[in-house]
């Protein structure tokens, strides 16, 4: 099996890029792509969506002056190491810093990687699970980082065991891209890990492309979801890779005949160096409004936007109604206006 590319010199090597002014971009925002995501790319297309994902670029050595290194202002709202409690019912809890892949859009790209915060120690860890313990209004924890599943199962089962044992703490969440980028890691081990007694587990799947459902990638969903494991969608609206209508819904399409329910479709975040890849917001709302006539209700996803300095998520999909005193115009899917009474 082929190693990871983590250098510009493998990437040189491997045919995915010249390398020219990489360098400075690997200096500050970390390398990697796996053999799988790797095998995807088309070398040959400039252009190719998969390789705009994962493949640096000198773009991103240009900062915009909204740029901020922490967009959605988690730090604002950290108590303790490797928890984000920015909601009355749910915390984050960043266990990990580190991907198998890392994301030239990243959110958190200033965070991550072998020169980020890295992985909790031990006593980090148990000060993050005695916040959550000694919060009763804390029903959810949405594990994330980083992506928790580089983690060993031992390792992922050991957290959900102490997490079993707090009362008040129904729902467990994981966010990863493990599924699309190195499924083969999703074994039978790892989806026992994400059983606990009393807490029900949702995994969101974060993938940005419906050429990202690879075989082995629809064999691992498989596995979660044979396994009791709800599945739910996580993407981000890219320049260059799914800003059309038509890959949106391919790809909304392809995680509902996998047994994943759409459910976040977000705006980009103002992290440092991803200006090349933001559009602007009224291009999304046309984009998620030309969907909702296109393809199922089951394949919609809610267009949203992470506030800027911690504020949390708000819905930015178009209205389509508008109006009042009992008197409105509905826009249907087509763009045309309706009376409603008519």
């Amino acid at each position: 099996m082929s190693a990871a590319i983590k250098t510009v010199e493998a990437l040189v090597d491997a045919g995915l890029s010249d390398g020219v002014g990489l360098d400075a971009v690997a200096a500050r925002y970390a390398i990697a792509i796996t053999p799988d995501v790797a095998a995807l790319i088309d070398a040959a297309d400039p252009d190719d969506p998969i390789a705009r994902q994962f493949v640096p670029d000198a773009a991103e050595l240009v900062t915009t002056p909204e740029e901020r290194a922490d967009p959605i202002g988690d730090l604002s709202h950290s108590p303790v190491e490797g928890i984000v409690h920015r909601y009355p019912d749910r915390v984050l809890l960043k266990a990990v810093h580190v991907c198998p892949v890392y994301c030239r859009f990243c959110f958190r790209r200033e965070m991550v990687g072998p020169q980020g915060l890295g992985t909790l120690t031990a006593t980090e860890l148990d000060a993050a699970i005695a916040y959550i313990a000694d919060h009763a209004e804390i029903w959810e924890v949405i594990l994330t980082g980083g992506d928790p599943l580089v983690l060993s199962p031992r390792r992922l089962r050991d957290i959900m065991e102490r997490l079993a044992d707090i009362e008040h703490l129904k729902i467990v969440r994981f966010h990863t891209r493990v599924p699309v980028v190195e499924p083969d890691r999703v074994d039978g081990d790892m989806v026992a890990a994400f059983k606990a007694s009393g807490k029900t587990t949702y995994l969101a799947v974060h993938a940005n492309h419906p050429r990202e459902f690879t075989p082995q990638a629809k064999a691992a969903l498989a596995r979660l979801a044979d396994g009791g494991v709800v599945l739910v969608s996580q993407s981000v609206l890219l320049r260059g890779v799914n800003d059309d209508v038509d890959t949106l819904a391919d790809l909304m399409k392809a995680f509902v005949e996998n047994r994943v329910k759409p459910y976040y479709l977000h705006h980009p975040d103002l992290a440092p160096g991803t200006s090349h890849f933001r559009l602007g917001i009224e291009e999304g709302q046309q984009l998620v409004s030309a969907l909702r006539g296109r393809i199922s209700g089951l394949a919609q996803p809610t267009y949203v936007l992470d506030i800027p300095g911690g504020h949390g998520k708000a819905e930015i999909g178009a209205s389509a109604i508008s109006g009042g005193d009992g008197c409105f115009t509905v826009r249907d899917w087509q763009g045309g206006d309706h009376r409603y009474p008519p």
